[in-house]
């Protein structure tokens, strides 16, 4: 028997109502994410991809079509703890250390006092940031902040990981050690992760699965599986199949324009 996905949407449209006139923001989308897979949404600026992930979230409601997420409505998964979301910045408070920025998502929920430290502990170390518990946000590198902040998304164990651009900011540098780390935290946990970007590299490098989308109203204009190993190393980005790819999304992107 085949599982059913872990997120499902089905005509999903989302139009936005303004002082001047209405916004289509997504229309008619059609799209299944199952359990483990690592997807990546790529589309120029305002195809909606990020409202995608708002939706997801319970943060955005549409008004036409269906999305469930591990078979649950959107708020019903809201309320079941089943996503951490990692925004474009940190969004970390200055006022506490990392730490405590880790365990507010826990104390809110209503997590055990006694248990917060030993999953702020284990979080810190799947992301490479052991020790720097008691440092504070600006004693840390933009990519450690970021870093950071995966990791409270990740303190509360859920299945699935939204992320919406989250080294968009960051140096090319910095962003090729963060892609590695990803996709080995990825392996290590298991996650099902949607992934928003605008680098085509980045979302061949880390995708099983790469969504194409238009420009507004937001469409999907292709859904490319990956062939590459689970295993990538940085150097697989100048092999044939990762080039091969990366072009497939390029030429969905160029007919993302002329989509009709």
């Amino acid at each position: 028997m085949t599982p059913a996905p872990v997120i499902s949407a089905e005509t999903l449209s989302l139009t936005f109502e303004t002082n001047d006139g209405p916004v289509h923001a997504l229309k008619d989308v059609d799209l299944t994410i199952d359990k483990g897979d690592f997807v990546s949404f790529i589309g120029p600026s305002g195809c909606g991809k990020t409202t995608f992930l708002r939706v997801v979230a319970d943060l955005e409601q549409p008004t036409g079509g269906t999305v469930s997420v591990n078979g649950m409505t959107p708020q019903q998964a809201r309320e079941a703890r089943a996503y951490g979301y990692v925004f474009q910045a940190a969004g970390l408070f200055p006022w506490r250390s990392i730490g405590r920025n880790i365990a507010l998502p826990l104390e809110i929920m209503g997590y055990d006092k006694a248990e917060i430290p030993d999953r702020v502990r284990r979080v810190l170390e799947l992301v490479d940031l052991a020790g720097f518990e008691k440092k504070f946000p600006w004693q840390l590198s933009g990519g450690m902040q970021q870093r950071a902040s995966i990791a409270r998304a990740l303190s509360f164990d859920a299945d699935i990981l939204l992320m919406d651009e989250p080294f968009g900011a960051l140096d090319e540098i910095v962003r090729d050690h963060l892609n590695e780390q990803l996709l080995d935290l990825w392996a290590r946990t298991e996650k099902t992760i949607c992934f928003v970007t605008h680098s085509i590299p980045e979302a061949v490098y880390l995708s099983t699965k790469i969504v194409v989308m238009s420009p507004r109203p937001g469409r999907v204009t292709d859904v490319i599986e990956s062939t590459l190993p689970k295993e990538r190393p940085l150097d697989i980005r100048e092999s044939p199949e990762f080039l091969e790819i990366a072009h497939r999304v390029r030429e969905g992107l160029r007919a993302g324009h002329s989509y009709d």
